[in-house]
Order: C-alpha cells, then sequence, then structure tokens
C-alpha cells in the first residue's frame, strides 16, 4: 500500500479523536469523511449527528452536503432545526463537535466569515452558521484545518465564532457551557491548548514534518511542547478504509 498522503494523516488522527465518543456533530469535507472512518474502524456506535437534524445517521459514502438524502435515509431521527439547537446543541448533549474555518489564532478563536475589511472584504465566507452555539455548548470542538501562514493567523479579520477568547477563564466569563477546542488538527501535526494559559502549543508532528516546518505555517510565534510526539503512522486497516471510502 502507498504511503499516506499528509491529507489521509490528518483525517486519520482526526478519526483516533472519535474512539469511545458517543455522539459527534459534524458538517461536510474531511470532518465528515474522518467521522465516517471512525464508525468504519474505531467506534461503530458512534452517532454521527448533522447540522441538517439527522441524528445517528449511518452514511455508506462521503455526503455532498449536510443535506445529502443519505443522511435522513439511513438515520435513527431526523429533526428540526430548532430542535437541533434548542435540545440537542445548547443543552451540552452532543459529546465532541468537529469546526473548519478560514482562519484560526493562538487561541483557537475562528473566522468563517470574511477575509479582509468586513465592509470591502476580499473574500466573502459561508459566515457562522451554526457554529458559534456549537463551540460555545458542546462537550468540547475540534477544529480540521489546512495548516497554513493565511490559516492560522497572529489576528483574525472577523472573530466568528470564539474559541478560548483572549486566554484562560474567557470562556468562563462568558457563561461557556462546553470545554471549547481540545485539539486543532491540522495536515503537519497537533496543537492542543495550554491547559494554563489556553494558547495552542504543538504537540505532535506528523511523520516527515519538522518543528521548523510548522513554525513557518503558522503566523505567530508558535509554542511548542518540550518533546512534541510523532503521530504514530496510519494503520493499514485505517489507511484501507479511508481510500475505500473516498473512491465510493
Amino acid at each position: 500500500m502507498s504511503a499516506a498522503t499528509n491529507g489521509e494523516v490528518q483525517t486519520v488522527v482526526a478519526a483516533r479523536r472519535l474512539t469511545g465518543v458517543r455522539s459527534v456533530f459534524i458538517g461536510v469535507g474531511r470532518p465528515s469523511t474522518a467521522a465516517i472512518l471512525a464508525r468504519m474502524v474505531h467506534n461503530p456506535g458512534l452517532v454521527l449527528v448533522y447540522e441538517s437534524g439527522t441524528i445517528g445517521a449511518k452514511p455508506f459514502h462521503v455526503p455532498l452536503s449536510i443535506g445529502d438524502g443519505e443522511l435522513a435515509e439511513t438515520a435513527d431521527s431526523v429533526v428540526s432545526v430548532p430542535e437541533m439547537f434548542n435540545y440537542w446543541i445548547g443543552p451540552g448533549r452532543i459529546d465532541v463537535a468537529f469546526l473548519g474555518a478560514a482562519q484560526v489564532d493562538r487561541f483557537a478563536n475562528l473566522n468563517s466569515t470574511v477575509i479582509g475589511d468586513y465592509d470591502r472584504p476580499r473574500t466573502r465566507l459561508p459566515g457562522a452558521g451554526g457554529a458559534p452555539e456549537i463551540a460555545a455548548s458542546c462537550g468540547e470542538v475540534v477544529v480540521v484545518a489546512p495548516h497554513a501562514p493565511r490559516t492560522f493567523v497572529e489576528r483574525l479579520d472577523f472573530l466568528t465564532t470564539v474559541g478560548h477568547g483572549d486566554g484562560a477563564g474567557a470562556r468562563e466569563r462568558l457563561g461557556f457551557r462546553g470545554a471549547g477546542p481540545t485539539a486543532v488538527i491540522t495536515d503537519l501535526g497537533v496543537l492542543e491548548p495550554d491547559p494554563a494559559t489556553k494558547e495552542l502549543t504543538l504537540t505532535q508532528i506528523h511523520e516527515g514534518v519538522e518543528v521548523d516546518q510548522v513554525r513557518e505555517a503558522t503566523g505567530w510565534a508558535l509554542a511548542v511542547a518540550p518533546a512534541p510526539a510523532t503521530t504514530p503512522a496510519p494503520t493499514d486497516q485505517e489507511l484501507g478504509a479511508l481510500r475505500e471510502l473516498s473512491s465510493r
């Protein structure tokens, strides 16, 4: 079997985070692929929850959107969007949420609104969707994003979703229920908030990646753990299942 790409490693690492988890809230793209892979390999009882209102979806393909018909056809239940947010997300009934973003800062705050000035943006992005509420109330958040200077920025162009605000204690002051981001998984490594400061710290690097490479792809002076671990390489089972899923 050919060696895993950095993107495949990122997906596998994200899937491993769902081992032993009861429920995960996901959108489309790599987070959805990772969650389906987790059900295939690590956690067959994992409940997949999509923003469109499908609970317990069991897709055999990577869905094209949250409105993909296969999600409703294979779900245990389909609820309205108001019920999803008022009953499931708001009270903290979802264990883990996967989120993506166009920009991430050192405290795992996210921008999915605009790039550039808000009134005259260079790029207008999809917007918040349910991300602010999801990040505030789900048990924990895992951010999945490509590692590049334009994504990992010193200062967000727009604060869409609060991760850890301005550092330790910010979420408590805001009255948020969930723990917030516990990991940011990229195609270069894994960043986790420092327990004391909540600043993102490089704790793992993927095989073949150097720490300086991650620093160069980060728009601030990245904190690095004293001895970052090397991510265990994908197993043949993980990589085979991922490639089968991606080819369907």
